[in-house]
């Protein structure tokens, strides 16, 4: 038997309390009561009321006026508590300005009883709906920043803070890469950040469809539009309405569909096909590609006035290869998602020689191989606690792409000659800046200074 629903009932009318409280309480709910405005306010902060019963005219003036501040009172101090009114000065103006302050709804004494317990039902159950949406999004947020916001290296911090920057405006993103360099994670990351975060974000990759199934499955077509067309579709523009479209490889859209991608963009509207009539949408902005828009407009494979259109702020996310840096981090990440291979359930660790062999990689498939060697690797380890490089798929020999300092043997004058090389990149972009610098690094000022005295760049 679940735990029953606590909510405040707040009236200077004994009767009443006694009448409706015991009325709510038969109904499974825990009623505690209040007389005044200050017993009223003291309860309601001591504990979580998802419901408020509330009298307007309270003691100790009982003045409606006083009343309607408290419930504004109350509704700032908790926005998600639903404050059902009830009231013996019923006049209009009194409801219209209880249900503009907030008020879930307005009910004239004498309150008939069936309609109290529906209206509190309906309300308990718009609470427990909103606490789950917000339950929901935090856990995408926190999955979100997991997986996509695992790095310190300059240059993929430098993406990720003008995707922070970027996200609160309504400008489209453009994010390019290599493929596997987590595009879609970052725009992800961008719709959760934005102000469209209560909407849908909803992704399509351009590459995967011919020509005439993309249009369909962007604008929607009507019932009899084409052979199969047995009913409505309203295709992905209209889905993302109020929040994020992500069009994904956008370079590999044929030039006859950017005519109608770059229409529905600037004026809003889209025509499904076989349809009279346009639909008015309001969507942001999300695109990625792996190729060079640019060189393709000189070549013209895309158009220039949609390039321009798609291209409000660019942020390109660096190859693994550019970030030796994050390597150990990722890895542990990897290892971490990897626990529930391991028969211990306990993830597994990097041994010297494996996280040698991974810094001495190229990763021409980015993080897409990375999640997928550690994978493989924490199958293959079996019992043992540590990676060994028998168990990644290369041998690490093949390219040694990370800047060592001369001399350096172990594992952490590696990792140490590659952070003081991201540190000095850092610094020559920035103009010799420490403040910007550390803030492009997620350091310190201070952090930032000792880390300059230790490699002598002070």
């Amino acid at each position: 038997m679940s735990a029953p629903h606590p909510l405040l009932l707040v009236d200077d009318d004994a009767a009443f309390r006694k009448v409706y409280g015991g009325l709510l309480r038969e109904a499974g709910y825990e009623v505690v009561e209040a007389t005044d405005r200050p017993s009223a306010r003291a309860a309601f902060d001591a504990r979580d009321f998802p419901l408020v019963l509330l009298d307007l005219m309270l003691p100790p003036d009982g003045s409606v006026s006083a009343g309607l501040e408290g419930l504004a009172a109350l509704l700032s101090a908790k926005p998600g508590t639903k404050v059902i009114v009830v009231s013996g000065a019923g006049d209009t103006r009194h409801t219209l300005e209880a249900v503009r302050l907030g008020a879930y709804d307005f009910l004239t004494k004498p309150v008939d009883p069936d309609v109290l317990l529906v209206v509190a039902q309906r309300a308990l159950a718009r609470v427990t709906l909103e606490r789950q949406v917000e339950t929901l999004r935090s856990s995408l947020t926190r999955a979100a920043g997991s997986v996509s916001l695992v790095g310190q290296s300059a240059s993929f911090l430098a993406a990720t803070s003008l995707a922070e920057r970027v996200a609160a405006s309504e400008l489209p993103v453009l994010v390019t890469g290599e493929n596997g360099t987590g595009k879609e994670l970052l725009a992800r990351t961008v719709h959760l950040k934005s102000r469209r975060h209560d909407g849908p974000f909803v992704p399509i990759n351009c590459g995967a469809l011919p020509e005439s199934l993309l249009e369909s499955a962007l604008f929607g077509h009507v019932k009899g539009s084409f052979t199969g067309a047995t009913k409505d579709h309203r295709g992905l523009f209209a889905e993302a309405d109020g929040g994020t479209l992500f069009l994904d490889e956008l370079g590999d859209m044929s030039p006859s569909l950017q005519v109608k991608v770059l229409r529905a963009l600037e004026t809003g509207d889209i025509l499904p096909v076989g349809a009279d009539r346009p639909v008015q949408v309001d969507v942001r902005l999300i695109s990625a590609t792996h190729q060079d828009l640019g060189r393709m407009l000189q070549e013209g494979a895309f158009r220039e006035d949609l390039y321009w259109r798609v291209k409000g702020v660019e942020i390109r996310l660096p190859p693994l290869r550019e970030r030796p840096a994050d390597l150990p981090l990722l890895a542990k990440h990897f290892l971490n998602q990897c626990a529930h291979l391991c028969p211990d359930g306990r993830a597994r660790l990097l041994s010297d020689a494996a996280a040698e062999a991974l810094l001495a990689h190229a990763w021409p498939g980015n993080l897409r191989e990375l999640r997928h060697e550690m994978q493989r690797a924490t199958v293959l380890a079996g019992e043992r606690r540590e990676i060994q490089p028998e168990d990644l798929s290369f041998t690490g020999s093949e390219r040694l792409h990370a800047t060592r300092a001369p001399g350096t043997t172990t594992l952490a004058q590696k990792v140490e000659a590659l952070e003081r090389r991201e540190i000095e990149e850092a610094l020559r972009r920035l103009n010799g800046n420490r403040t910007h610098t550390a803030e492009a690094l997620g350091l310190s000022r201070q952090g930032l200074l000792k880390k300059l005295e230790r490699f002598g760049l002070t």
